[in-house]
């Protein structure tokens, strides 16, 4: 079943790079007490995901610190390594959250995920982002095949 807004977001956990090497948070961790933007990509180093989506967010991160929202995370269907080479090379810093959603885990739990087997990238996320308040999915903003629009950080910003 695919997340509506009013849902609680799904229990899970993403890989993220640490000082000290591959760890993880806890949706609990990373939703729980803050407003949180959560991006998701089909995949890290992909055209319009590096050039546009998440530059954007990078771009528009105090705009959006501006309307109370705590984390802004970008999440992949990638490993940890990927995500965080990806993110040292946008120069996302310490302002985008990069999440490895390394089996589709997440993007399965949230019924938000597809099958990109032609092109050779196996299960992937679909490209959206959500506003999640305290845990609960506030926006949804999950894009039509091949589109760009509702969920590029300016969209979001205008639903904040």
């Amino acid at each position: 079943m695919t997340i509506s807004t009013g849902d609680k977001m799904p229990s899970g956990a993403f890989g993220i790079m640490t000082e000290a090497g591959p760890g993880a948070i806890s949706t609990d961790d990373l939703f729980s007490g803050k407003k949180v933007v959560l991006v998701s990509v089909p995949g890290a180093f992909t055209p319009t995901c590096s050039m546009n989506h998440l530059p954007g967010f990078v771009d528009q991160f105090d705009a959006l610190k501006s309307k109370n929202v705590d984390t802004v995370a970008c999440m992949a269907v990638n490993d940890v390594f990927v995500m965080n080479a990806w993110g040292k090379d946008r120069g996302v810093g310490e302002n985008i959250m990069m999440l490895a959603d390394g089996n589709g885990d997440y993007a399965k739990a949230l019924g938000l995920e597809f099958d990109a087997s032609g092109f050779g990238m196996g299960v992937r996320g679909q490209r959206f982002a959500i506003v999640v308040d305290d845990g609960v999915a506030t926006h949804i903003a999950v894009e039509a095949p091949g589109q760009f629009e509702v969920s590029k950080a300016e969209a979001i910003l205008d639903a904040l």
